[in-house]
């Protein structure tokens, strides 16, 4: 029997419309009632997160900014934290500038950025939704340094984006040649950086034995190149219909698309009917 299921957000758990289907939802809290811990497992930062994880109505762990980040629902209480690094960002905004992309660095509630757009756009249309108290903190950099010198404690990872994919895949390239670091990409012209060894498995794996939960009674849910090792890690690993090739390579199931509820036929499978891969 499953108990723990880990699934992605943008592409899994969300539809094309950032929304949560209904028959998502109604999967999810039957598997909750049923005893199965349900896990966001995101690249998003904690505090968007944590704001969808609300929207399932269960008490659940979130893993964001791709495992550098688990936190607990239900207590405040952090599981794990893996910092970046002042030698590591500097190092990621020196390619960064190299490439020509545009960096912002995430601690699990802040980002820091030269201008609000890309992403730190999407973010800040998200405060628009969030409750008072748990908006999204938007901070403009002028001095990198002085940003790293005063946060290397809370800052998570980096993501850089640009409209020019080939822009983005050289620097991506490039930094992935650096032994200190981790390099995953969840969107097209965008990749994201975390120290090294930091990954959605190996926040799985780590949740996994916080709990006390075999591999072989795990299920993960994904659709792109940053969900691959918990895919690998999990005992049934799923990709998405709509998924990149690369996490369907890597999955042991394909369920419907993230416009089809695929999460909850995975829930409704394997979980409520209790069927075997």
């Amino acid at each position: 029997m499953y108990k723990l299921l880990c699934t992605d957000m943008d592409g899994t758990l969300l539809n094309d419309k950032k929304e949560i289907s209904e028959r998502n939802l109604k999967a999810i809290r039957k598997a909750h009632d049923k005893g199965v811990k349900i896990v966001v497992c995101t690249g998003r930062m904690f505090i968007s997160a944590n704001f969808y994880s609300d929207l399932l109505g269960v008490k659940t762990p979130v893993i964001a900014s791709n495992g550098a980040f688990i936190k607990e629902k239900d207590r405040d209480e952090i599981i794990y934290k893996a910092l970046l690094g002042k030698e590591n960002a500097l190092k990621i905004l020196a390619i960064c500038r190299k490439h020509g992309v545009f960096p912002n660095f995430h601690t699990h509630n802040t980002i820091f950025t030269e201008e609000i757009i890309y992403s730190a756009a999407n973010y800040a249309r998200l405060n628009d939704v969030l409750p008072e108290g748990e908006k999204i903190t938007i901070t403009l950099v002028e001095d990198w340094e002085e940003v790293f010198n005063k946060h290397e404690n809370e800052i998570l990872k980096c993501i850089a984006v640009d409209k020019d994919g080939e822009k983005i895949d050289r620097a991506k390239a490039e930094l992935s040649q650096q032994y200190t670091l981790e390099v995953v990409s969840s969107f097209a012209k965008s990749f994201e950086v975390m120290n090294k060894g930091v990954s959605k498995g190996r926040a799985v794996e780590m949740l996994a034995k916080y709990y006390n939960i075999a591999k072989e009674e795990i299920i993960c849910v994904g659709d792109n190149e940053n969900d691959i090792s918990m895919i690998q890690y999990a005992g049934l690993g799923v990709a998405m219909a709509n998924g990149e090739e690369c996490a369907k390579n890597a999955a042991s199931y394909i369920t419907d698309s993230n416009n089809e509820n695929g999460v909850a036929k995975v829930i409704e499978k394997f979980i409520l009917n209790n069927k075997q891969k």
